[in-house]
């Protein structure tokens, strides 16, 4: 029998591995003989690991990536079987519980999120990915939202994020006929950021994260908020959310820093405060 936290693999490992180098926290998905499938446990082990990075400020940056072949494929079926099986209130429970407490860590994070997609993505998979900020994929990874495929509608804020990324008809086109967009593809309709070849993938992330964990954190998250804010409010009610936060940035360390580097005409260097 499976311990309670190894993610049904029978084995002690945690199912999110979770390392920090420097300002990076990187997470990754640990159930590679799965394809990083969502039990319950990895769920609760995900989520608790982007709430907790989210409160750190020596978190400058984070890091969403998978172990093995794939980057995550959604929803673990094998449990959601057996759960179906028993008539268990978690499968009612765990989008309210998991799947959205998820999608607002990383969209709503005070920090940069860069998600490294290092195999397939499907499903909250792929959402998860949508909501970072970067999406480096590497090339012989994929986007699917399969959600259809078995008859369940979309979750994990892919409704969401897909009419922002690719337009209201292309979203429902892969909704509703879900396929596997390949990486070139992903980057030609606006789901990858970047393709990367699969041997560069971990050097790339690296590089941009350091990149992230060195710039002015407050200033992103700021700018993280005002885009979200924009999509959904009026001109003038998105001008006024400027101003509060350009106030809040301009109160700074770091911009008062940059101010002074820019006088002194020496590279600025930024704490994150």
């Amino acid at each position: 029998m499976s311990s309670p936290t190894d993610g049904g693999t029978g084995s002690a490992r945690p199912p999110v591995a979770v390392s920090s180098d420097g300002g990076v926290r990187t997470i990754r998905l640990d159930r590679p003989e799965a394809m990083n499938a969502l039990d319950v446990a990895t769920k609760v082990a995900l989520r608790d690991a982007l709430t907790t990075a989210s409160a750190d400020p020596g978190v400058r940056c984070v890091v969403l990536t998978g172990t093995g072949r794939a980057f995550c494929v959604g929803q673990d079926l094998r449990e959601h079987v057996r759960l179906l099986g028993e008539g268990a209130d978690t499968l009612w429970t765990t989008v309210p519980e998991h799947y959205n407490p998820i999608a607002l860590a990383l969209a709503t994070m005070p920090k940069p999120v860069v998600a490294a997609v290092n195999g397939v993505a499907a499903g909250a998979g792929a959402a998860f990915a949508f909501a970072a900020d970067v999406r480096l994929v590497a090339e012989s990874a994929g986007f699917n939202l399969a959600f259809t495929g078995i008859a369940l509608s979309a979750d994990s804020g892919s409704s969401w994020w897909l009419p922002r990324l690719v337009g209201v008809a292309k979203a429902k086109e892969l909704l509703l006929m879900p396929r596997t967009v390949g990486a070139q593809e992903a980057l030609d309709l606006g789901l990858a950021t970047e393709v990367v070849p699969d041997a560069d993938l971990a050097e790339r992330t690296g590089e941009l994260a350091r990149r992230f964990a060195a710039g002015p954190t407050l200033a992103y998250g700021a700018v993280r908020r005002a885009v979200a804010y924009s999509a959904t409010h009026p001109l003038e009610e998105s001008l006024a959310h400027e101003a509060e936060l350009m106030a809040l940035t301009g109160a700074t360390a770091d911009h008062a820093a940059a101010v002074e580097a820019f006088l002194a005409k020496r590279k600025a260097v930024f704490e994150g405060r």
